[in-house]
């Protein structure tokens, strides 16, 4: 990796741009969260008001964790990192802020439609077709930013960090148009079981082409600089990127196994989802490796301590994934809360936990100040870190429950009163994550706005 520490200090607008972007976004997201997990213990809560209703603000939770937090916080540190390791400047400022703004109004345009009752009903794919289109639209002024960036490079060797980015937003670009079916603005989807297919392409797909190479990115650039250490094996990382784009394209049908999708396209979902291990375990080896015998200095950044804790939630997600690709835990598992504390472990335990552990590498960088409170940084940690680690405990034991019930024929009246304590527990531990949330948002804006100096 070429250092670059000799480039001038830059605006970094767009940097802040997206940082506050995720701060804000993760608060509210979070805080539809807590209102979803509140209708699971008591369904009737606020049931007569239209717009807070469980069905609307499910979706609205979804897509403001999945494009309003994680995958901007992700995109600020690219947008940091990728000049420098190119040795140049960002090619324009003024089309990252233009795409910044573009984001935030599709965000906010979905998130006032889905609460109106506007939603294609499809899942990750809820939003109304104008806020798809801006979001099109970003995706490819984003990758017209990067690739151009790319090419005015004065560093030869593309670090593996660069192609990560460069393949997320550029893949991301024609899977989020095609998932939507953008073409059909009326529907938003296609007649009959291809649509369920092209569905899952896409879904599983926004995790696997964006936010797991862009989460990976910064992992590959924050680990090494916080440890001082060289990256373990250049080699591996070729290997481990190559891999993930190869298998991950094809596993998204395991979500279908229990319905008449083609048996070939199945088994297809069913051998590269187990073959995930490989690609998964090349980038485990390659960044455990680079921190090896550095732990004490990764506890003691507190942007290393969330992005080294995102990976080995990534180790815990993947295998779990590959697993639950089985027919024979399927069984099980399907359509049970052990699937929804599965994907919290992969959106916010993984890619949550770094995408926070890189804006928290940069905001010092981009002030030339230090955090605004040390502490407030190690405090919603520990905050996300119990929340999700409960999560994941609490809906874990639910989903058990309800799949063997469902096996044995238990009818659901008995089988809701066995899990509703579990129920409570989960909000509990979402709370952890709202109040994490919050100290995260004062922090940054604290950071980058109203920084008198040291706090400790």
């Amino acid at each position: 990796m070429t250092s670059t520490d000799a480039i001038e200090i830059r605006p970094y607008l767009t940097v802040k741009a997206y940082c506050l972007t995720s701060a804000f976004w993760f608060a509210v997201a979070t805080s539809f969260g807590m209102l979803a997990a509140s209708y699971m213990i008591a369904p009737d809560f606020m049931a007569n008001i239209n717009f807070l209703e469980f069905g609307r603000i499910r979706p609205i939770h979804v897509n403001l964790v999945l494009f309003g937090f994680v995958t901007p916080g992700l995109l600020a540190a690219a947008h940091y990192f990728v000049p420098r390791l190119l040795a140049t400047k960002l090619y324009s400022q003024k089309l990252g802020m233009i795409t910044a703004i573009l984001w935030n109004l599709a965000i906010g345009t979905g998130a006032v439609a889905l609460s109106l009752g506007y939603s294609t009903a499809r899942e990750y794919a809820e939003l109304i077709w104008p806020a798809k289109i801006l979001i099109v639209i970003s995706f490819v002024l984003i990758s017209t930013n990067f690739f151009l960036t790319v090419r005015n490079r004065r560093e030869p060797i593309l670090y593996v960090s660069v192609w990560y980015v460069c393949a997320a937003v550029g893949m991301t670009s024609i899977t989020y148009f095609i998932g939507n079916v953008v073409w059909e603005p009326r529907t938003g989807a296609l007649p009959g079981m291809f649509d369920a297919i092209l569905l899952w392409f896409y879904g599983h797909n926004i995790f696997g082409l964006l936010l797991t190479p862009l989460s990976l990115a910064v992992a590959y650039y924050v680990i090494p600089k916080v440890t001082r250490n060289p990256l373990y094996s250049h080699t591996l990382s070729i290997l481990g990127f190559w891999g993930l784009l190869v298998v991950y394209t094809h596993i998204g049908v395991h979500h279908l196994l229990q319905v008449p999708a083609p048996t070939w396209l199945k088994v297809i979902a069913i051998v590269d989802s187990v073959a995930m291990v490989i690609p998964v375990m090349v980038f485990l080896i390659n960044i455990w490796y680079t921190a090896k015998g550095k732990l004490g200095e990764i506890h003691a950044d507190v942007a290393g301590k969330f992005i080294f804790t995102g990976t080995i939630m990534y180790f815990f997600v993947s295998i779990q994934g590959s697993m639950m690709a089985l027919p024979i835990v399927q069984r099980v598992t399907h359509f049970t809360n052990w699937v929804v504390g599965h994907s919290h472990v992969g959106v916010l335990g993984f890619a949550g936990m770094i995408s926070l552990g890189g804006m928290y590498y940069i905001l010092p960088r981009i002030t030339q100040n230090p955090l605004y409170s040390r502490f407030m940084a190690d405090l919603q940690y520990w905050l996300i870190l119990i929340g999700v680690v409960g999560f994941t405990i609490v809906l874990s034991i639910a989903g058990l429950i309800q799949g063997n019930a469902w096996l044995n024929g238990t009818t659901v009246y008995r089988t809701l009163p066995e899990i509703h304590i579990y129920y409570i527990l989960r909000l509990a531990a979402g709370g952890f994550v709202v109040m994490g949330a919050y100290i995260g948002l004062y922090n940054m804006v604290r950071t980058l706005y109203f920084n008198p100096g040291v706090r400790s």
